[in-house]
Formats: structure tokens, sequence, C-alpha cells
């Protein structure tokens, strides 16, 4: 049990913290919470995979709860609510489309691809919800996110693969035995 309060803890943190810095714009291009938000689809990943998608689904709806719960305190009630939405359907998305591809493509694709595809609805949905007639570069914004979301779902490949310990060493992706669909 000790992965799904890790796991929550996680996305609890990476939701607030990405919720107070996305206000905070780096350019026109991108805001500070670009870079921290990517990290929840590593947490989603990792968890449907090491325990399945019905435990990653329990992580994401727990850790949706705690963190716009959370991001209400740190951040505007239109940023936390945006954030809720996006982050509860783009994760759900994660999760289903992480089981289907775990069991036909490569260690890496799976995370990557699964990723990549929530990204476009996460960043869809948070920026027009949060930001539309803000006056603030809020498509920009997206665009940058998106590709910041991209790049570092690259860069966790590693960290996904250290993590996914030593009986995945394999290569395989196949499914758990305990993994409930």
């Amino acid at each position: 049990m000790h992965w799904f309060v890790a796991g929550v803890v996680a996305m609890t943190s990476v939701v607030a913290a990405s919720n107070f810095l996305v206000r905070i714009p780096i350019n026109d291009w991108l805001t500070w919470g670009a870079l921290s938000y990517p990290v929840a689809f590593l947490v989603t990943d990792l968890i449907n995979r090491r325990v399945g998608p019905g435990s990653a689904r329990r992580v994401v709806y727990v850790g949706f709860a705690c963190g716009v719960i959370l991001s209400l305190f740190t951040s505007t009630a239109r940023i936390a609510l945006a954030s809720g939405a996006a982050f509860l359907i783009a994760q759900l998305a994660d999760v289903w489309l992480y089981n289907r591809l775990r069991r036909i493509t490569a260690w890496w694709q799976t995370p990557l691809i699964s990723s990549a595809v929530a990204s476009v609805l996460d960043t869809a949905l948070f920026f027009s919800l949060a930001f539309a007639a803000t006056g603030l570069p809020w498509v920009t914004w997206a665009i940058g996110d998106y590709g910041v979301k991209v790049a570092v779902a690259c860069a966790m490949l590693l960290p996904f693969r250290l993590l996914m310990g030593k009986r995945d060493l394999g290569g395989t992706n196949r499914r758990l035995p305990n993994a409930a669909a």
C-alpha cells in the first residue's frame, strides 16, 4: 500500500506546485508550471506498470481531489478547477492508453506515446479553461507547454526505466498478474 500513498503524495504535490507555478510566465511561450506538471504522467505510468490500471485510476482520483483542494489555497479558483478537469480527463486517458499499449509496444514507447497523447488533452483543456478571454498569451503558452511535456516525457524515460524495477529488466511489456483492468 506504500505505492498508493507515495503516488497520491506525488500527484498532489505536482498538481499544487504546477497550479501555483503556471501563474508565473517565463516568456510568451512558457510558464514555470510547464516544467513541473509532466512529472504527473511519470507517476501514473509507473503505478500503472507496477500494480495495474485500477490502482493507477485510484491514485488519479485521490490525487485529483487533494490537488484541487490544495490548489484552491495556492492558486486561483479558475486555475484550480481548470487544472482539476484537465488532470482528471488526461490522466484517465493516460491510464487507459498505457494499459492498451503495454501489450504491443516496447517498454519505452508505451509511456512516451500515452504521455504525449494525454498531454494534448491536458494542454488543450487546461489552457482554454484557465486562461481564455483573460488577455494573457494562453495559446502560445499552450503550444510551449505541450512542447515541454513531450520533451519531459522523453527525459523521463530514463527515470521510468530505472524505477521499473529489476523484475522488468527483461524488456517485455506484459501485464502484471495482479494488474486489474
